[in-house]
């Protein structure tokens, strides 16, 4: 049976603004979080809030709202769905330093436990590029390769679960490739872009293969489409992620390089 014959009494279970709640929460956190910030220290650029912004309307427009129910009965709109809150969102969220605001924002002394928090092995573990990587392409190959797929559009819950995760899990690898915010434990720039070319070719073997074989119950066409949307559009995002990787490893080798000409002079 097609996936969109199931899909009223799923979103019938629960109002769909639940997806979008959480959201508006965090927007407005943040919001209140850089006023706070601007208030204590120095004013918090603003291009940080509107890459927060624009990270939330990514997000919101996947699960709200009319390209949220198109995805329902069109794997294309899913797949620029997938493309928003699992690629787009991500980096712009990461580019808007949350990290840092809250460290900002709250006292000396919960900072200090918030720095501890992210040095847990757990989240030392989880944070590596690897870790992250396996995570985030990992589970959208199980997604399209298994039932997933379809149960998603059937159970409510599982849909609400699968935009979270795929929300979180392009926020937890781009965080381990760009490095914007503090971070305790540092990876090199050459093991960073290799493990973002490694994951850009998986990303682009998963669009070839459902282009190849669609999942279960949508329609060759809107496979196909949806497979070449996946393509071209995580390659975008790609070229973003290795731009601003390439522009810090440059920063760093010339911050490096005039610092040993500087202290060449002073020995000499």
């Amino acid at each position: 049976m097609p996936i969109h014959n199931h899909i009223s009494s799923a979103q019938s279970s629960l109002p769909l603004y639940l997806f979008a709640l959480p959201l508006i929460t965090v927007m407005i956190i943040y919001m209140i979080a850089a006023i706070v910030s601007s208030q204590k220290l120095r004013t918090w650029k603003i291009h940080r809030t509107l890459f927060w912004l624009l990270g939330i309307a990514c997000a919101l427009a996947a699960v709200f709202g009319p390209l949220a129910n198109a995805a329902h009965h069109d794997f294309r709109y899913h797949m620029l769905s997938h493309l928003l809150i699992g690629m787009l969102a991500p980096v712009l969220l990461v580019f808007a330093a949350p990290m840092t605001l809250i460290l900002r924002t709250i006292p000396v002394r919960q900072g200090r436990r918030f720095i501890s928090f992210l040095n847990r092995p757990v989240i030392r573990i989880i944070s590596h590029p690897i870790s992250a990587s396996l995570i985030n392409l990992g589970s959208m190959w199980l997604l399209y390769m298994t039932s997933i797929y379809s149960l998603m559009h059937v159970h409510f819950w599982l849909h609400w679960f699968v935009h979270v995760h795929m929300l979180l899990a392009g926020f937890l690898f781009t965080c381990s490739i760009i490095y914007v915010d503090p971070v305790p434990h540092r990876v090199s720039f050459r093991l960073r872009a290799c493990i973002l070319l490694l994951s850009s070719a998986g990303h682009n073997i998963l669009s070839k293969y459902i282009y190849a074989h669609p999942p279960t119950g949508v329609d060759i066409l809107q496979a196909e489409a949806g497979a070449v949307l996946m393509y071209y559009g995580g390659d975008i995002v790609d070229v973003i992620l290795i731009t601003i990787l390439c522009s810090q490893w440059y920063k760093s080798v010339s911050s490096r390089s005039f610092l040993s000409r500087k202290s060449s002079t002073h020995l000499s």
